[in-house]
């Protein structure tokens, strides 16, 4: 069994939380390289609807893991707050919704800016998601609210990264660890 070391296992996420964590984060470590790959290509590059594919399938995944850290969080609660300076505490749950929220919109609105092409979305080409009858002022909206969200994603990874560091470099305090398994004593 392992116990913890600085922080009692109440105090940190499940393992299932920490899981859904860590490979959500691991997702959108890949998703936006693919994207920038796949922006990059010559439009008749064989490789550039690989990469879209890619792009687009790790995206529909990231939106599934979401939708389920949000019921999971819904059966089974944070722990406690640490002892932060109330403001901070609540910027980090704001920007925690946040990154929920935009990890929803962006594989939507990729999914809308794609069908409203008329093309059906593969996912890892196992499946098709179907596409919707071409409209090209529909497809102009999601695509713009893709880009848009963009810039959100980078911002909302930022401040939740520059926070892990603050609690690590500046405070401290062991927040991390939280969101890391505990470890047995050496």
């Amino acid at each position: 069994m392992l116990l913890p070391t600085a922080l009692p296992v109440e105090r940190r996420y499940g393992a299932v939380a920490q899981a859904l964590h860590w490979i959500t984060a691991a997702l959108v470590a890949a998703v936006l390289p693919l994207a920038w790959v796949a922006a990059s290509l010559a439009r008749d590059a064989p490789a550039k609807g690989t990469y879209f594919t890619l792009h687009k399938s790790v995206g529909i995944t990231i939106f599934a893991l979401v939708v389920g850290r949000i019921v999971w969080r819904m059966l089974r609660p944070a722990p406690p707050d640490p002892a932060t300076p109330r403001g901070l505490a609540l910027l980090a749950r704001v920007n925690h919704w946040l990154l929920y929220a935009i990890f929803l919109i962006m594989p939507v609105s990729g999914y809308l800016l794609s069908a409203f092409r008329g093309r059906a979305t593969p996912y890892f080409w196992l499946f098709d998601i179907p596409g919707l009858p071409k409209n090209d002022a529909l497809h102009e909206v999601f695509e713009s609210v893709h880009l848009v969200g963009q810039w959100a994603v980078y911002a909302l990874v930022i401040l939740h990264v520059a926070g892990t560091v603050w609690h690590v470099a500046i405070r401290k305090d062991g927040v991390h660890e939280r969101m890391l398994p505990a470890q047995a004593p050496r």
